[in-house]
């Protein structure tokens, strides 16, 4: 007697959500762009945890800056709940960019998750990204507070650091113009604070401005940072 053979069974197919972290893993960076940018334009509450996972450890630039461009386009009481996780995250990277992707959401929910810590830390890059997303999400009644924390970092790190703080500053508006002044007056004898008020000031005053010390600031600026860097 002949017998059919039993069909072998079949593997079942990837979940798309299977399917985007295994895309987003691959080694080719051009392919993970993609991959992050198919799930912007497909939006999926499933994709979420897999976008913000991968934001977290994706080392390429482009491909992080299409991650969080892909997290803006799904539901933002999708996104944020898992975003403000991050900020607890052991992982540098992690935390910048979760505060990068809360400063495109720009939701004022956001507020309370940005702590002294990220606002201080020493992480240059969490600094920054954190001082922006606080100015984006702090809701106007918080805007003094929030210049007075932030004029404490003026004089810190490079032109490229500088010039974050002062774009934050001049995004709180007339509420951050007392509190530099007043963190210029404190630490008046500092070179690099002194120029780097000055050029947040006339930030404030001009936010359309290019960010730029006087010309005696910048001198004044280069003559302390050759002193401490030691040339």
């Amino acid at each position: 007697m002949h017998t059919t053979p039993h069909a072998q069974p079949q593997p079942s197919a990837r979940r798309p959500e299977e399917a985007l972290a295994v895309a987003l893993t691959s080694p080719n960076s051009s392919a993970r762009l993609q991959a992050a940018m198919t799930a912007g334009s497909r939006p999926r509450a499933e994709y979420v945890e897999v976008l913000v996972a991968r934001s977290g450890v994706e080392p390429d630039f482009s491909v992080r800056e299409t991650l969080t461009w892909a997290l803006t386009q799904h539901p933002v009481d999708d996104v944020l709940p898992r975003v403000l996780e991050e900020l607890r995250s052991a992982v540098p990277r992690a935390v910048a960019q979760a505060l990068h992707t809360v400063s495109k959401l720009g939701d004022e929910r956001a507020w309370p998750a940005i702590t002294h810590a990220h606002l201080h830390s020493p992480d240059d890059e969490i600094a920054r990204t954190a001082w922006r997303a606080a100015a984006a999400v702090a809701p106007e009644s918080a805007h003094h507070a929030l210049a007075v924390e932030l004029a404490r970092e003026l004089g810190r790190g490079d032109i490229d650091t500088m010039r974050s703080l002062s774009r934050a500053l001049a995004t709180l508006g007339e509420a951050a113009a007392g509190p530099v002044s007043a963190a210029a007056a404190l630490r008046g004898g500092d070179a690099a604070v002194a120029s780097h008020a000055g050029a947040t000031e006339r930030l404030i005053a001009d936010p359309d401005a290019a960010f730029a010390f006087d010309p005696a600031d910048a001198a004044r600026y280069a003559r302390a940072f050759s002193a401490t860097s030691g040339n």
